[in-house]
């Protein structure tokens, strides 16, 4: 039997981010378990909407059929606190959080907490809470008051590839990749890059520039700054397949971010086989399996720094590393085993 839920999205689900890719996948992995979706375009803005941006959100939500249960992306669901609230009197809804609000860089103390405040009383309003990692589920519970019972774990899934074959020229490829935003840290990776000068070594950063245009700006200048506009290449957002050669070429990953609800990404390299060095802010540590690269503290360029080298430097580490990497490549779920996930939490409401 077909079963029917609306997911509402805002911007545009093509958008080239973790949390779209996501969101389609789900979406696509969902249709072929039989659910019939019907995708809610709540436009742009999100999660800074203007009055009639929510106001439109407000309208297309409120037309979805009664007792359709509605899946609501936390980019829109948890500035919408009034509209969540209506809805619930006829709707099962469920939020999807990859990560809190309040959590995304560069915010003012002001401006997080009035994310936070917003964000917890849209939960109040959910039948249940879909998160991308345990970290997320731990943090809602715990500081967003939503019952343990009511939080269910589906982590982005993966899909099975070849190990990557990096380079035979002497020369490390190093391979970052995520949206130009504060969050991601690539301030703190170009400073930790200058740092390494001396050793062989050429950095692509594939990312889309337009999520914020003051990072995306201030990267090229901090790159010419440190005299690294010969050894670090940004390509914007790429097609999936040159992600995947990018991927392939690749003999190390690196992304400093600054908070992650999952990090897609991070398990997205684990699959290519690619020793990992980062953070360990939100969920990272939880992706990254033990031995499969470095984890160092956030904002810590020095930190980041020394791990490189120590990858850098070792070819033999650089193996060693890699062939743990592709070890717990086969621990990490299919798309289809977070789709069963996924759909099982529906089934609970529904």
């Amino acid at each position: 039997m077909v079963k029917r839920i609306a997911v509402a999205v805002p911007g545009d689900l093509a958008t080239p981010t973790g949390g779209y890719a996501y969101d389609r996948r789900i979406i696509h992995e969902l249709e072929q378990l039989d659910w019939k979706i019907d995708v809610v375009r709540l436009g742009d803005g999100f999660p800074y909407p203007s009055v009639d941006e929510k106001q439109a959100a407000h309208t297309l939500l409120t037309n979805i059929p009664a007792s359709r249960p509605i899946v609501i992306d936390g980019l829109a669901f948890g500035v919408l606190p009034d509209v969540a609230a209506e809805l619930l009197r006829e709707h099962a809804l469920i939020a999807l959080v990859h990560h809190p609000l309040a959590l995304e860089s560069g915010l003012s103390a002001a401006q997080a907490e009035a994310f936070r405040m917003s964000e917890q009383a849209a939960l109040a309003s959910a039948r249940r809470a879909i998160v991308t990692s345990a970290t997320t589920a731990r943090l809602l519970a715990a500081e967003y008051g939503v019952a343990a019972d009511r939080i269910t774990v589906a982590c982005p899934g993966i899909d099975p590839v070849a190990p990557a074959r990096g380079s035979s020229d002497g020369i490390v490829r190093l391979l970052s990749v995520g949206a130009i935003v504060p969050r991601k840290g690539y301030d703190i990776l170009i400073a930790a890059l200058a740092m390494i000068k001396d050793l062989p070594w050429l950095m692509t950063i594939v990312g889309a520039r337009s999520r914020d245009p003051a990072a995306a700006e201030s990267l090229d200048p901090d790159i010419s700054r440190f005299g690294l506009a010969d050894r670090v290449s940004v390509l914007g957002a790429v097609s999936a397949d040159r992600l995947a050669e990018l991927y392939m070429k690749a003999d190390l990953f690196t992304l400093a971010s600054r908070y992650e609800g999952y990090g897609m990404v991070f398990s997205e390299a684990i699959a290519f086989g690619l020793p990992i060095v980062g953070t360990h802010a939100g969920a990272i540590a939880d992706t990254v399996p033990a031995g499969a690269g470095l984890l160092v503290p956030p904002d810590d360029p020095a930190a980041l720094a020394s791990a490189l080298r120590s990858i850098i430097e070792d070819p033999a580490e650089r193996r060693r590393i890699a062939k743990v990497s592709r070890e717990a490549a086969r621990t990490l779920p299919s798309w289809r085993d977070s789709a069963a996930i996924f759909a099982s939490a529906l089934d609970a409401v529904a």
